[in-house]
């Protein structure tokens, strides 16, 4: 099938009208972009008083009555460029429902708002063509067109076309700063891990380098390795390695050939605020609650949006688009999609799918203290469930609601989406959009998200809301039979006008990964057949581009690997084994990888959303880890966050909060400060889509025509297909991140517990004819943490360990040993970790008598 590329399908903003790279010499620049409205309305934006949207090929605005001045209401346009003592040609059509003198102003768009031409413009009835002439007085990149149609008593409707402002030389060439040739992780390494950086020189043979303490004291030194040309930025380059340096330090630099790189630090604990800032994500992109100061402080706080008061109509009775139901539903909460105001079903399910699985491998491993309850800062906390959960359930609630009432023809379907009728402008805050929000029409690839995510939902939720839980699995169980039913009911690729299409005309992987999940749950034979017979259950899931909303299947084989079940032993090893060779494929490809990224599509042809592709592989190589402890896959997450956090071709961080240089402008409708310096940048801890070949919006294609794949982005808040952030993004970003964190400790020798300071519990989940599951918890009952563990226990009869997770496992005849796999290396005290096996038996399967913990007796 044709790979989809990942994210948002289309414009988020409406396509904006294309600008020639180079522009005939004998025409003026053209400064104002979709002029004429045929692509939506961006990058036009109003103030509240002045909604707007484009009816009938023009822009109108709905202006309120009884305001005081002209500039109590304004449609305008930002990012002009004047040049001081250069003439400029304003044009544009205009008309009135009443007439009605406006302010014509193009002016700055910063305070103190010096205005370069100031016209007083009668409107009526009649759409008028107006033009005006001036020449700047000012230099200046910050200038708008604003219209300022304030001040009058009655409401009245303003509509505005064909607008044209001409004038002053082109921009130059957008050149991207890319800062000292030194490439970094600009957060920094942790001590036990690899630590790598790039030069980017033309040098044939190795150069001398030093690594430098603020003091300028030399910690390090070397030479580089020529690596020649990288096909991802056709740049020649020199690597660094300096893994030998495991001493923590603040404020290292690395220095080589004249340059010096950003600052970075050696520190254990690098990961441990990316973990929340990555989560908070989400709580910031909610619908339907107000976002309180106390939890993100006052320049993030906002009303809620798109709950019924004015301008909104609300996603309280959502009616559906026209002749594709006649009933409404409450659709209100969840997680808007992006940097638009939509709600996707099939983006939206991956994405809670992925935040529960935050908590899912913190509790298989048995130590859920760092995504325990208080661990967020959100309203929910200190209400006893997980805030992880608490965070997850937010979207789980609007899944449930997307799913057709029974009576209706459909019935246990599930809608794909729901967004406004027409795309909506930058900047704009939720609680501001005036549009009709409509259901659109059900999907087989929602319904099956709803069937894995509702699943998942059963197992999670139950030791905290046992009925939440069951209307989980009803509704995923629902959600399955009606699939089976209607398994191609495909989103139409053209529907995206107001919102994303999200289409996707290959659901076999999505019926993998929800019968993949409703095994996990319920055990239930039909759901294994489904998964055993599927030609997605295999390492062949694990591409070279990776996965996403699109292509799911390999998150069936992710939780297939770990999360304990009934799974026959034989599958067990199978769909491991499938894990880590996926894994080790990645792993190669990091290896391979100037800048160490485990993703190498071919030709290098990066896809919308790449940073998230290259996420989700670290996922793969999180997992192979979990099972393994085989240090290639941790280090292969490692320098995949060298590349993410700044060492990169571009030198930037694309995780915005982190790092010397990092993303700040990226397409949000409420973080918008690069539109509106009332407006915030991006919070820390959300991801940038990152490099895209096919420069899918018209900034992108105009600055960055011809670029190398890895240079094929710019920190624009208007290049949607480069610079987006989404949830389906940022929930992988929210895994690998506590993945990093928990792998990141102390690596030193083993300690031994004082005697009498530890206990262990061993339990027999399940016993079947020859076979059983076993699950051994061992608990720190001391003052002190353990760090580096190996239990040893010999079986009383002929037991034989078949398969082993969360743990190194060895058996010799009926003596067994089971160790630490590094990241649940350290018990903390009055702390436990968890891990189980697979065995077979004849006879009797009686539990071990006694255990040792590194050679003490351990009750």
């Amino acid at each position: 099938m044709t790979i989809p590329m990942l994210g948002t399908l289309v414009p988020q903003a409406g396509a904006q009208e294309d600008r020639s790279p180079e522009p005939a010499a004998q025409e003026e620049t053209e400064q104002i972009r979709n002029g004429d409205f045929t692509e939506g309305t961006a990058p036009w934006w109003w103030t509240p008083t002045a909604p707007a949207a484009v009816v009938d090929g023009a822009l109108c605005a709905e202006i309120e009555g009884d305001t005081i001045n002209p500039w109590d209401a304004i449609v305008g346009h930002d990012g002009i460029r004047l040049q001081a003592g250069e003439s400029y040609d304003l044009s544009f059509t205009a008309s009135a429902s009443a007439p009605v003198i406006v302010n014509t102003n193009v002016q700055l768009s910063i305070e103190p708002y010096t205005q370069e031409l100031n016209e007083r413009t009668t409107l009526s009835a009649e759409p008028v063509e107006f033009s005006y002439a001036f020449t700047s007085g000012a230099d200046t990149e910050t200038a708008q067109v604003a219209f300022q149609v304030g001040g009058a008593v009655d409401p009245w409707t303003f509509c505005l076309d064909d607008v044209s402002l001409r004038g002053g030389d082109p921009p130059p060439p957008y050149e991207p700063d890319t800062g000292p040739r030194v490439r970094v992780n600009q957060v920094g390494y942790l001590p036990s891990g690899p630590k790598q950086a790039t030069v980017v020189t033309d040098a044939a043979e190795a150069l001398p380098w030093e690594l430098t303490d603020p003091t300028g004291t030399v910690v390090a030194e070397g030479l580089t390795v020529p690596q020649g040309i990288d096909p991802s930025s056709e740049q020649a380059t020199h690597g660094i390695d300096f893994t030998e340096v495991t001493t923590e330090a603040t404020g290292l630099t690395l220095s080589a050939d004249g340059e010096t790189s950003h600052p970075f630090d050696i520190d254990a604990g690098l990961y441990d605020t990316l973990r929340t800032d990555a989560l908070a994500f989400f709580y910031h992109q909610r619908s339907g609650i107000e976002i309180e100061a106390e939890y993100v402080g006052a320049d993030y706080a906002r009303p809620a949006g798109h709950v019924g008061v004015a301008p909104n109509l609300g996603d309280i009775e959502v009616p559906c688009q026209p002749g594709v139901c006649d009933y409404t539903l409450d659709v209100s909460g969840g997680w808007y999609d992006a940097g638009d105001h939509g709600k996707y079903v099939v983006n939206g399910g991956i994405s809670a799918a992925q935040v529960m699985g935050v908590y899912e491998r913190a509790l298989v491993a048995g130590d859920t203290d760092a995504v325990a309850d208080g661990t967020l800062s959100i309203p929910e906390q200190a209400n006893g469930v997980p805030d992880v959960l608490d965070e997850a359930r937010w979207q789980l609630e609007f899944l449930l609601s997307m799913q057709v009432p029974e009576g209706e023809e459909h019935a246990g379907l599930v809608h794909h989406k729901i967004h406004d009728a027409a795309w909506t402008g930058l900047p704009l805050l939720p609680h501001r959009d005036p549009q009709l929000r409509e259901l659109h029409p059900v999907s087989t690839a929602a319904t099956l998200n709803l069937a894995a995510a509702g699943a998942q939902c059963a197992r999670l939720f139950g030791d905290f809301d046992q009925d939440f839980a069951d209307r989980c699995l009803t509704a995923a169980e629902t959600a399955w039979t009606a699939a089976e039913t209607n398994p191609i009911h495909y989103a139409d690729p053209l529907d995206g006008i107001g919102g994303g299409a999200y289409s996707d005309d290959d659901v076999t992987d999505e019926f993998y990964w929800a019968a993949a999940e409703l095994f996990l749950t319920t055990g239930e034979q039909t759901y294994l057949d489904v998964v055993t017979g599927s030609e997605h259950h295999g390492a062949q899931a694990f591409t070279d581009w990776g996965f996403g909303w699109a292509v799911v299947g390999p998150l069936g084989l992710l939780n297939l690997a770990t999360v304990p079940s009934d799974l026959p032993a034989d599958q067990l090893d199978f769909v491991r084994d499938a894990v880590v060779d996926g894994a080790s494929r990645y792993a190669a490809t990091a290896a391979d990888e100037v800048y160490g990224l485990p993703y190498a599509p071919a030709d290098h042809a990066y896809v919308w959303g790449s940073n998230s592709q290259v996420l989700n592989n670290m996922v793969v190589l999180g997992v192979a880890y979990d099972l393994t402890g085989d240090a290639e896959f941790r280090d292969a997450v490692l320098t995949g966050w060298d590349y993410l956090l700044g060492g990169n071709p571009l030198n930037i961080s694309y995780v915005t909060g982190y790092g010397e240089h990092d993303a700040r402008n990226q397409h949000h409708r409420f973080w918008a400060n690069q539109l509106d310096p009332a407006l915030p940048n991006p919070p820390p801890g959300s991801v940038a889509g990152g490099p895209n070949v096919s420069l899918d919006d018209p900034v992108a294609a105009e600055a960055l025509a011809g670029c190398a794949p890895a240079f094929c982005y710019i920190d624009d808040i208007e290049s949607w297909s480069t610079n987006e952030v989404t949830i389906n993004w940022n929930a992988p970003l929210a895994w690998v991140a506590a993945f990093t964190a928990d792998v990141a400790g102390d690596d030193g020798p083993p300690t031994e517990p004082p005697a009498g300071t530890c206990s262990v519990s061993y339990l027999v989940q399940s016993q079947w004819n020859n076979g059983f599951t076993a699950e051994v918890s061992i608990t720190n009952l001391g003052d002190e943490p353990v760090r580096g563990w190996a239990l040893d226990w010999t079986f009383d009869g002929d037991q034989l360990v078949t398969h082993s997770w969360n743990t190194r496992l060895v058996q010799r005849g009926a003596t067994v040993s089971a160790s630490d796999v590094d990241w649940n290396s350290t018990i903390g005290p009055g702390r436990s970790v968890t891990f189980g096996f697979n065995g077979s038996f004849s006879g009797t399967n009686g539990s071990p008598a006694a255990f040792t913990l590194n050679g003490d007796a351990c009750g």
